[in-house]
Protein backbone atom coordinates (compact mmCIF):
# COMPACT_ATOMS: atom_id res chain seq x y z
CA UNK A 1 0.00 0.00 0.00
CA UNK A 2 1.32 3.46 -0.91
CA UNK A 3 2.06 6.08 1.72
CA UNK A 4 -1.07 8.00 2.72
CA UNK A 5 -0.57 11.69 1.96
CA UNK A 6 -2.94 14.50 2.95
CA UNK A 7 -6.70 14.21 3.55
CA UNK A 8 -6.27 14.91 7.26
CA UNK A 9 -9.36 17.13 7.46
CA UNK A 10 -11.46 14.55 5.62
CA UNK A 11 -10.14 11.77 7.84
CA UNK A 12 -10.90 13.83 10.93
CA UNK A 13 -14.53 14.26 9.85
CA UNK A 14 -14.90 10.54 9.29
CA UNK A 15 -13.36 9.75 12.66
CA UNK A 16 -15.86 12.07 14.33
CA UNK A 17 -18.63 9.88 12.90
CA UNK A 18 -17.06 6.80 14.48
CA UNK A 19 -17.46 8.45 17.90
CA UNK A 20 -21.25 8.58 17.55
CA UNK A 21 -23.44 6.19 19.49
CA UNK A 22 -25.33 5.17 16.37
CA UNK A 23 -24.58 3.71 12.95
CA UNK A 24 -23.66 6.05 10.09
CA UNK A 25 -24.46 5.94 6.38
CA UNK A 26 -21.79 7.89 4.46
CA UNK A 27 -21.47 8.85 0.79
CA UNK A 28 -17.98 9.53 -0.60
CA UNK A 29 -17.82 10.85 -4.14
CA UNK A 30 -15.27 12.49 -6.39
CA UNK A 31 -13.36 12.30 -9.61
CA UNK A 32 -11.76 9.03 -10.73
CA UNK A 33 -8.27 8.63 -9.17
CA UNK A 34 -8.98 11.30 -6.53
CA UNK A 35 -8.29 8.85 -3.66
CA UNK A 36 -11.73 7.84 -2.39
CA UNK A 37 -10.89 4.17 -1.82
CA UNK A 38 -7.48 5.03 -0.38
CA UNK A 39 -9.06 7.39 2.16
CA UNK A 40 -11.51 4.68 3.24
CA UNK A 41 -8.65 2.17 3.56
CA UNK A 42 -6.84 4.58 5.87
CA UNK A 43 -10.05 5.10 7.85
CA UNK A 44 -10.44 1.33 8.17
CA UNK A 45 -7.40 1.16 10.46
CA UNK A 46 -9.63 2.46 13.25
CA UNK A 47 -12.05 -0.50 13.02
CA UNK A 48 -11.97 -4.07 14.19
CA UNK A 49 -13.28 -5.34 10.84
CA UNK A 50 -13.23 -3.86 7.34
CA UNK A 51 -15.31 -5.41 4.56
CA UNK A 52 -14.82 -3.76 1.15
CA UNK A 53 -16.93 -4.73 -1.88
CA UNK A 54 -16.52 -3.36 -5.40
CA UNK A 55 -18.60 -3.56 -8.54
CA UNK A 56 -17.37 -4.76 -11.91
CA UNK A 57 -16.47 -2.01 -14.36
CA UNK A 58 -19.39 -1.50 -16.79
CA UNK A 59 -17.68 -2.99 -19.83
CA UNK A 60 -19.55 -4.36 -22.81
CA UNK A 61 -21.24 -7.62 -21.94
CA UNK A 62 -21.26 -7.12 -18.16
CA UNK A 63 -24.79 -7.72 -16.87
CA UNK A 64 -26.70 -7.19 -13.63
CA UNK A 65 -26.40 -10.93 -13.04
CA UNK A 66 -22.61 -10.70 -13.36
CA UNK A 67 -22.56 -7.97 -10.73
CA UNK A 68 -24.59 -10.08 -8.31
CA UNK A 69 -22.39 -13.14 -8.85
CA UNK A 70 -19.19 -11.13 -8.37
CA UNK A 71 -20.55 -9.62 -5.16
CA UNK A 72 -21.40 -13.13 -3.94
CA UNK A 73 -17.83 -14.28 -4.63
CA UNK A 74 -16.42 -11.30 -2.79
CA UNK A 75 -18.72 -12.05 0.14
CA UNK A 76 -17.38 -15.60 0.36
CA UNK A 77 -13.82 -14.26 0.34
CA UNK A 78 -14.49 -11.51 2.88
CA UNK A 79 -16.18 -13.79 5.40
CA UNK A 80 -14.09 -16.87 4.59
CA UNK A 81 -17.22 -18.83 3.77
CA UNK A 82 -18.10 -21.28 0.97
CA UNK A 83 -19.30 -19.62 -2.22
CA UNK A 84 -23.08 -19.56 -2.47
CA UNK A 85 -25.07 -18.52 -5.53
CA UNK A 86 -27.77 -15.91 -4.92
CA UNK A 87 -30.55 -15.02 -7.35
CA UNK A 88 -31.59 -11.76 -5.72
CA UNK A 89 -29.84 -8.79 -4.09
CA UNK A 90 -32.15 -9.00 -1.07
CA UNK A 91 -30.84 -12.48 -0.28
CA UNK A 92 -27.14 -11.68 -0.56
CA UNK A 93 -27.52 -8.44 1.39
CA UNK A 94 -29.36 -10.35 4.11
CA UNK A 95 -26.45 -12.82 4.23
CA UNK A 96 -24.01 -9.92 4.70
CA UNK A 97 -26.22 -8.33 7.35
CA UNK A 98 -26.33 -11.53 9.38
CA UNK A 99 -22.52 -11.48 9.64
CA UNK A 100 -22.09 -7.88 10.83
CA UNK A 101 -24.68 -7.55 13.58
CA UNK A 102 -22.13 -6.57 16.24
CA UNK A 103 -18.66 -5.11 16.56
CA UNK A 104 -16.84 -2.03 15.29
CA UNK A 105 -17.26 -2.57 11.56
CA UNK A 106 -16.58 -0.55 8.42
CA UNK A 107 -18.51 -1.74 5.37
CA UNK A 108 -17.64 -0.30 1.95
CA UNK A 109 -19.55 -0.59 -1.31
CA UNK A 110 -17.13 0.89 -3.83
CA UNK A 111 -18.31 2.14 -7.24
CA UNK A 112 -21.92 1.80 -6.13
CA UNK A 113 -23.23 2.77 -9.59
CA UNK A 114 -21.50 -0.26 -11.11
CA UNK A 115 -22.99 -2.62 -8.53
CA UNK A 116 -26.49 -1.38 -9.28
CA UNK A 117 -26.24 -1.22 -13.06
CA UNK A 118 -29.35 -2.41 -14.95
CA UNK A 119 -31.05 -3.49 -11.73
CA UNK A 120 -33.99 -1.14 -11.04
CA UNK A 121 -34.68 -2.54 -7.54
CA UNK A 122 -31.06 -2.41 -6.33
CA UNK A 123 -31.23 0.92 -4.49
CA UNK A 124 -34.54 0.08 -2.86
CA UNK A 125 -32.92 -3.05 -1.50
CA UNK A 126 -29.92 -1.05 -0.27
CA UNK A 127 -32.38 1.17 1.64
CA UNK A 128 -33.99 -1.90 3.19
CA UNK A 129 -30.52 -3.33 3.93
CA UNK A 130 -29.74 -0.19 5.92
CA UNK A 131 -33.09 -0.03 7.70
CA UNK A 132 -33.40 -3.71 8.65
CA UNK A 133 -29.77 -4.65 9.28
CA UNK A 134 -26.99 -2.09 9.25
CA UNK A 135 -28.39 0.69 11.44
CA UNK A 136 -29.04 -1.80 14.24
CA UNK A 137 -25.30 -2.07 14.85
CA UNK A 138 -24.42 1.17 16.68
CA UNK A 139 -20.70 0.70 15.95
CA UNK A 140 -21.07 0.25 12.19
CA UNK A 141 -20.28 2.73 9.44
CA UNK A 142 -21.56 1.99 5.94
CA UNK A 143 -19.79 3.88 3.14
CA UNK A 144 -20.84 3.95 -0.48
CA UNK A 145 -18.27 5.36 -2.91
CA UNK A 146 -18.49 6.38 -6.51
CA UNK A 147 -16.83 8.29 -9.32
CA UNK A 148 -20.12 8.69 -11.19
CA UNK A 149 -21.12 11.71 -9.12
CA UNK A 150 -24.12 12.56 -11.29
CA UNK A 151 -25.51 9.05 -10.73
CA UNK A 152 -24.98 9.39 -6.97
CA UNK A 153 -26.64 12.80 -6.93
CA UNK A 154 -29.67 11.59 -8.85
CA UNK A 155 -30.16 8.14 -7.34
CA UNK A 156 -29.00 8.56 -3.74
CA UNK A 157 -28.59 12.15 -2.56
CA UNK A 158 -31.69 13.45 -4.34
CA UNK A 159 -33.73 10.29 -3.90
CA UNK A 160 -36.73 10.33 -1.57
CA UNK A 161 -35.83 6.79 -0.54
CA UNK A 162 -32.65 7.94 1.23
CA UNK A 163 -34.01 11.10 2.88
CA UNK A 164 -32.98 11.20 6.54
CA UNK A 165 -30.65 8.23 6.18
CA UNK A 166 -27.40 9.80 4.95
CA UNK A 167 -25.23 10.89 7.89
CA UNK A 168 -22.54 12.64 5.85
CA UNK A 169 -21.63 13.33 2.23
CA UNK A 170 -17.94 13.80 1.50
CA UNK A 171 -16.87 15.18 -1.87
CA UNK A 172 -13.13 14.83 -2.47
CA UNK A 173 -11.34 17.61 -4.32
CA UNK A 174 -7.79 17.77 -5.66
CA UNK A 175 -5.04 17.73 -3.06
CA UNK A 176 -3.84 21.20 -2.00
CA UNK A 177 -0.28 22.23 -2.87
CA UNK A 178 0.84 21.65 0.72
CA UNK A 179 0.08 17.95 0.20
CA UNK A 180 1.16 17.74 -3.45
CA UNK A 181 4.71 18.79 -2.61
CA UNK A 182 5.05 15.78 -0.28
CA UNK A 183 5.29 13.53 -3.34
CA UNK A 184 8.81 14.94 -3.97
CA UNK A 185 11.96 15.13 -1.84
CA UNK A 186 12.65 18.54 -0.30
CA UNK A 187 15.54 19.33 -2.65
CA UNK A 188 13.43 19.45 -5.85
CA UNK A 189 12.93 22.92 -7.33
CA UNK A 190 9.45 24.44 -7.17
CA UNK A 191 9.34 25.08 -10.92
CA UNK A 192 10.04 21.41 -11.64
CA UNK A 193 7.10 20.42 -9.45
CA UNK A 194 4.95 23.00 -11.20
CA UNK A 195 5.68 21.44 -14.60
CA UNK A 196 4.35 18.09 -13.40
CA UNK A 197 1.34 19.66 -11.66
CA UNK A 198 0.50 21.46 -14.90
CA UNK A 199 -0.17 17.98 -16.31
CA UNK A 200 -1.51 16.08 -13.30
CA UNK A 201 -3.15 18.70 -11.13
CA UNK A 202 -3.53 17.57 -7.53
CA UNK A 203 -4.77 14.07 -8.43
CA UNK A 204 -3.14 11.62 -5.97
CA UNK A 205 -2.95 8.59 -8.26
CA UNK A 206 -1.18 10.54 -11.00
CA UNK A 207 1.29 11.99 -8.49
CA UNK A 208 2.00 8.50 -7.14
CA UNK A 209 3.21 7.54 -10.62
CA UNK A 210 6.05 10.08 -10.51
CA UNK A 211 9.57 8.67 -10.49
CA UNK A 212 11.33 11.07 -8.13
CA UNK A 213 14.70 10.06 -9.55
CA UNK A 214 13.78 11.52 -12.94
CA UNK A 215 13.40 15.19 -13.91
CA UNK A 216 9.96 16.60 -14.65
CA UNK A 217 10.25 16.45 -18.44
CA UNK A 218 11.27 12.79 -18.40
CA UNK A 219 8.39 11.94 -16.08
CA UNK A 220 5.95 13.66 -18.41
CA UNK A 221 7.41 11.84 -21.39
CA UNK A 222 7.02 8.46 -19.69
CA UNK A 223 3.52 9.15 -18.32
CA UNK A 224 2.04 10.90 -21.35
CA UNK A 225 3.86 9.97 -24.52
CA UNK A 226 4.65 6.26 -24.25
CA UNK A 227 2.29 3.59 -25.55
CA UNK A 228 0.23 2.09 -22.73
CA UNK A 229 1.26 4.74 -20.16
CA UNK A 230 -1.32 5.56 -17.51
CA UNK A 231 -2.08 9.08 -18.74
CA UNK A 232 -2.37 7.86 -22.32
CA UNK A 233 -5.01 5.28 -21.39
CA UNK A 234 -6.76 7.20 -18.63
CA UNK A 235 -8.97 9.46 -20.75
CA UNK A 236 -10.99 6.70 -22.39
CA UNK A 237 -11.55 5.08 -18.99
CA UNK A 238 -12.88 8.34 -17.57
CA UNK A 239 -15.36 8.79 -20.37
CA UNK A 240 -16.48 5.18 -20.66
CA UNK A 241 -17.11 4.60 -16.95
CA UNK A 242 -18.58 7.74 -15.52
CA UNK A 243 -21.35 9.25 -17.56
CA UNK A 244 -24.99 8.51 -18.10
CA UNK A 245 -25.16 9.43 -21.79
CA UNK A 246 -23.13 9.58 -24.98
CA UNK A 247 -19.55 10.15 -23.84
CA UNK A 248 -18.55 11.73 -27.17
CA UNK A 249 -20.66 14.80 -26.47
CA UNK A 250 -19.03 15.30 -23.06
CA UNK A 251 -15.69 15.29 -24.84
CA UNK A 252 -16.88 17.92 -27.31
CA UNK A 253 -17.91 20.22 -24.46
CA UNK A 254 -14.54 19.86 -22.77
CA UNK A 255 -12.72 20.50 -26.06
CA UNK A 256 -14.50 23.86 -26.29
CA UNK A 257 -13.13 24.79 -22.87
CA UNK A 258 -9.52 23.81 -23.54
CA UNK A 259 -8.63 27.33 -24.68
CA UNK A 260 -10.35 29.13 -21.81
CA UNK A 261 -13.58 29.77 -19.92
CA UNK A 262 -16.83 30.16 -21.84
CA UNK A 263 -20.39 31.18 -21.08
CA UNK A 264 -23.15 28.69 -21.71
CA UNK A 265 -24.38 30.47 -24.84
CA UNK A 266 -20.83 30.59 -26.22
CA UNK A 267 -20.53 26.82 -25.78
CA UNK A 268 -23.83 26.31 -27.61
CA UNK A 269 -22.77 28.60 -30.46
CA UNK A 270 -19.45 26.82 -30.95
CA UNK A 271 -21.09 23.38 -30.84
CA UNK A 272 -24.01 24.63 -32.97
CA UNK A 273 -26.60 23.18 -30.62
CA UNK A 274 -29.95 24.36 -29.30
CA UNK A 275 -29.44 26.18 -25.95
CA UNK A 276 -32.88 25.01 -24.84
CA UNK A 277 -31.83 21.35 -25.19
CA UNK A 278 -30.06 19.10 -22.71
CA UNK A 279 -26.80 21.05 -22.62
CA UNK A 280 -27.48 22.13 -19.01
CA UNK A 281 -27.70 18.50 -17.91
CA UNK A 282 -24.40 17.66 -19.59
CA UNK A 283 -22.69 20.67 -18.00
CA UNK A 284 -24.07 19.79 -14.58
CA UNK A 285 -22.81 16.22 -14.88
CA UNK A 286 -19.34 17.39 -15.89
CA UNK A 287 -19.37 19.78 -12.95
CA UNK A 288 -20.46 17.08 -10.51
CA UNK A 289 -17.72 14.81 -11.88
CA UNK A 290 -15.17 17.48 -10.90
CA UNK A 291 -13.94 18.17 -14.44
CA UNK A 292 -15.38 21.63 -15.02
CA UNK A 293 -16.12 24.49 -12.66
CA UNK A 294 -18.90 27.03 -12.98
CA UNK A 295 -17.54 30.43 -11.92
CA UNK A 296 -20.32 32.85 -11.01
CA UNK A 297 -19.65 36.55 -11.02
CA UNK A 298 -21.63 38.80 -8.67
CA UNK A 299 -23.12 42.23 -8.11
CA UNK A 300 -20.55 44.23 -6.13
CA UNK A 301 -23.25 46.51 -4.68
CA UNK A 302 -25.28 43.67 -3.15
CA UNK A 303 -22.66 40.94 -2.97
CA UNK A 304 -25.18 38.52 -4.49
CA UNK A 305 -24.25 36.12 -7.31
CA UNK A 306 -25.53 37.25 -10.68
CA UNK A 307 -26.84 35.11 -13.51
CA UNK A 308 -23.59 35.67 -15.39
CA UNK A 309 -21.23 32.71 -15.14
CA UNK A 310 -18.55 30.99 -17.14
CA UNK A 311 -17.59 27.35 -17.30
CA UNK A 312 -13.90 26.65 -16.76
CA UNK A 313 -12.01 23.42 -17.46
CA UNK A 314 -10.69 22.95 -13.94
CA UNK A 315 -8.96 19.63 -14.58
CA UNK A 316 -5.36 20.05 -15.73
CA UNK A 317 -5.02 16.48 -16.98
CA UNK A 318 -8.00 16.75 -19.33
CA UNK A 319 -6.68 19.95 -20.91
CA UNK A 320 -3.21 18.47 -21.39
CA UNK A 321 -4.63 15.26 -22.84
CA UNK A 322 -6.88 16.97 -25.36
CA UNK A 323 -4.27 19.51 -26.37
CA UNK A 324 -1.24 17.27 -26.67
CA UNK A 325 -1.93 13.55 -26.21
CA UNK A 326 -5.19 13.04 -28.12
CA UNK A 327 -3.99 14.60 -31.38
CA UNK A 328 -0.79 12.53 -31.27
CA UNK A 329 -2.38 9.28 -30.08
CA UNK A 330 -1.74 7.28 -33.25
CA UNK A 331 1.94 8.26 -33.19
CA UNK A 332 2.21 7.44 -29.49
CA UNK A 333 0.67 4.02 -30.07
CA UNK A 334 3.21 3.39 -32.85
CA UNK A 335 6.03 4.61 -30.59
CA UNK A 336 6.86 7.20 -33.23
CA UNK A 337 6.06 10.40 -31.28
CA UNK A 338 9.20 12.29 -30.33
CA UNK A 339 8.76 14.39 -27.20
CA UNK A 340 11.57 16.96 -26.94
CA UNK A 341 10.47 19.26 -24.14
CA UNK A 342 7.36 20.99 -22.81
CA UNK A 343 8.44 24.30 -24.30
CA UNK A 344 8.57 22.69 -27.76
CA UNK A 345 4.86 21.81 -27.60
CA UNK A 346 2.65 24.19 -29.59
CA UNK A 347 1.15 27.05 -27.55
CA UNK A 348 2.69 25.63 -24.40
CA UNK A 349 3.08 29.00 -22.65
CA UNK A 350 -0.59 29.82 -23.25
CA UNK A 351 -1.71 26.42 -21.97
CA UNK A 352 0.69 26.62 -19.04
CA UNK A 353 -0.88 29.96 -18.05
CA UNK A 354 -4.31 28.30 -17.91
CA UNK A 355 -2.95 25.34 -15.94
CA UNK A 356 -1.22 27.68 -13.46
CA UNK A 357 -4.44 29.64 -13.07
CA UNK A 358 -6.25 26.39 -12.17
CA UNK A 359 -3.65 25.57 -9.53
CA UNK A 360 -4.02 29.03 -8.01
CA UNK A 361 -7.82 28.96 -7.99
CA UNK A 362 -7.85 25.44 -6.55
CA UNK A 363 -5.63 26.76 -3.73
CA UNK A 364 -7.26 30.14 -3.22
CA UNK A 365 -7.13 29.81 0.56
CA UNK A 366 -3.40 30.45 0.28
CA UNK A 367 -4.18 33.84 -1.25
CA UNK A 368 -6.55 34.70 1.58
CA UNK A 369 -3.91 33.74 4.12
CA UNK A 370 -1.23 35.73 2.34
CA UNK A 371 -3.47 38.81 2.34
CA UNK A 372 -4.54 38.23 5.96
CA UNK A 373 -8.21 38.01 5.00
CA UNK A 374 -10.34 35.99 7.41
CA UNK A 375 -13.18 33.87 5.96
CA UNK A 376 -15.84 35.94 7.76
CA UNK A 377 -14.51 39.12 6.13
CA UNK A 378 -15.19 37.92 2.58
CA UNK A 379 -18.38 39.06 0.86
CA UNK A 380 -17.61 37.19 -2.37
CA UNK A 381 -14.62 35.85 -4.29
CA UNK A 382 -14.18 34.24 -7.69
CA UNK A 383 -12.97 34.97 -11.20
CA UNK A 384 -14.94 38.10 -12.12
CA UNK A 385 -16.56 39.01 -15.42
CA UNK A 386 -18.23 42.26 -16.47
CA UNK A 387 -20.24 42.41 -19.69
CA UNK A 388 -19.86 45.31 -22.05
CA UNK A 389 -22.95 47.56 -22.24
CA UNK A 390 -23.64 50.99 -23.75
CA UNK A 391 -22.74 52.49 -20.35
CA UNK A 392 -19.68 50.48 -19.36
CA UNK A 393 -16.84 48.49 -20.87
CA UNK A 394 -16.38 44.77 -20.39
CA UNK A 395 -13.56 43.32 -18.33
CA UNK A 396 -12.32 40.03 -16.97
CA UNK A 397 -10.41 39.72 -13.72
CA UNK A 398 -8.49 36.52 -12.98
CA UNK A 399 -9.57 36.54 -9.34
CA UNK A 400 -11.44 39.18 -7.34
CA UNK A 401 -11.98 39.25 -3.58
CA UNK A 402 -14.59 41.59 -2.11
CA UNK A 403 -14.44 42.16 1.65
CA UNK A 404 -16.97 43.66 4.05
CA UNK A 405 -14.55 46.56 4.56
CA UNK A 406 -15.36 47.83 1.03
CA UNK A 407 -12.08 46.58 -0.36
CA UNK A 408 -11.66 44.89 -3.73
CA UNK A 409 -8.50 42.82 -4.19
CA UNK A 410 -7.91 42.64 -7.93
CA UNK A 411 -5.67 39.60 -8.42
CA UNK A 412 -3.69 39.12 -11.62
CA UNK A 413 -2.45 35.54 -12.05
CA UNK A 414 0.62 35.68 -14.25
CA UNK A 415 2.63 32.76 -15.54
CA UNK A 416 5.80 33.62 -17.43
CA UNK A 417 8.87 31.60 -18.30
CA UNK A 418 10.82 34.82 -17.67
CA UNK A 419 10.53 37.47 -14.97
CA UNK A 420 7.18 39.28 -15.03
CA UNK A 421 7.92 42.82 -16.22
CA UNK A 422 6.30 46.17 -15.54
CA UNK A 423 3.92 45.94 -18.53
CA UNK A 424 1.61 44.01 -16.22
CA UNK A 425 0.94 47.23 -14.29
CA UNK A 426 -0.84 48.81 -17.26
CA UNK A 427 -2.80 45.60 -17.88
CA UNK A 428 -4.14 45.55 -14.34
CA UNK A 429 -4.84 49.27 -14.19
CA UNK A 430 -6.92 49.10 -17.37
CA UNK A 431 -9.08 46.45 -15.72
CA UNK A 432 -9.53 48.56 -12.61
CA UNK A 433 -10.37 51.64 -14.70
CA UNK A 434 -13.32 49.88 -16.39
CA UNK A 435 -14.46 47.88 -13.36
CA UNK A 436 -17.85 49.13 -12.20
CA UNK A 437 -17.93 49.56 -8.43
CA UNK A 438 -19.39 51.90 -5.83
CA UNK A 439 -17.89 55.12 -4.60
CA UNK A 440 -16.06 54.57 -1.34
CA UNK A 441 -14.52 51.23 -2.37
CA UNK A 442 -10.77 50.72 -2.47
CA UNK A 443 -9.14 48.64 -5.19
CA UNK A 444 -5.94 46.90 -4.19
CA UNK A 445 -4.06 45.21 -7.05
CA UNK A 446 -2.37 41.88 -6.27
CA UNK A 447 0.14 40.07 -8.49
CA UNK A 448 0.41 36.28 -8.27
CA UNK A 449 3.41 34.78 -10.07
CA UNK A 450 5.71 31.79 -10.01
CA UNK A 451 8.96 32.69 -11.80
CA UNK A 452 9.91 36.01 -10.29
CA UNK A 453 9.31 39.69 -11.09
CA UNK A 454 11.58 42.47 -12.29
CA UNK A 455 13.02 45.04 -9.93
CA UNK A 456 10.96 47.67 -11.76
CA UNK A 457 7.74 46.09 -10.49
CA UNK A 458 9.02 46.07 -6.93
CA UNK A 459 10.27 49.65 -7.19
CA UNK A 460 6.94 50.88 -8.61
CA UNK A 461 5.18 50.01 -5.35
CA UNK A 462 2.02 49.56 -7.44
CA UNK A 463 0.85 46.22 -6.11
CA UNK A 464 -0.59 45.96 -2.61
CA UNK A 465 0.88 42.47 -2.50
CA UNK A 466 3.11 40.33 -4.72
CA UNK A 467 2.58 36.63 -4.06
CA UNK A 468 5.19 34.14 -5.23
CA UNK A 469 3.25 30.89 -5.55
CA UNK A 470 6.45 28.87 -5.82
CA UNK A 471 6.95 29.38 -2.09
CA UNK A 472 4.03 26.99 -1.52
CA UNK A 473 5.81 24.25 -3.46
Amino acid sequence: MTKFIGRQEELKKLLELSEKKSASFVVVRGRRRIGKSRLVEEFSKYFDKFYPFEGLAPEKGVTAKDQLEEFSRQMAQQFKAPYARYDDWSDVLWAVGERIKTGKILLLFDEISWLGMDEPTFLGKIKNFWDKHLKRNDQLIFIVCGSASAWIEKNILSSAGFVGRISYTLTLEELPLSDCKQFWPKNIAAFEKLKVLAVTGGIPKYLEEINIKLPAEENIKQLCFNRGAILVEEFKQIFSDLFLRNSLFYKKIIEVLVTGSKERNEICEILKIDPSGRISEYLTELELAGFITRDFTWDIKSGVDSKLSKYRLGDNYLRFYLKYIDKNLSKINRNSFRFKSLSSLSEWNTIMALQFENLVLNNRLLIHQSLNIAPNEIVSENPFYQHKTHRKSGCQIDYLIQTKFNTLYVCEIKFSKNLVDSSVINEVQKKIDVLSYLKGYSCRPVLIHVNGVTQAIIDSDYFASIIDFSTYL
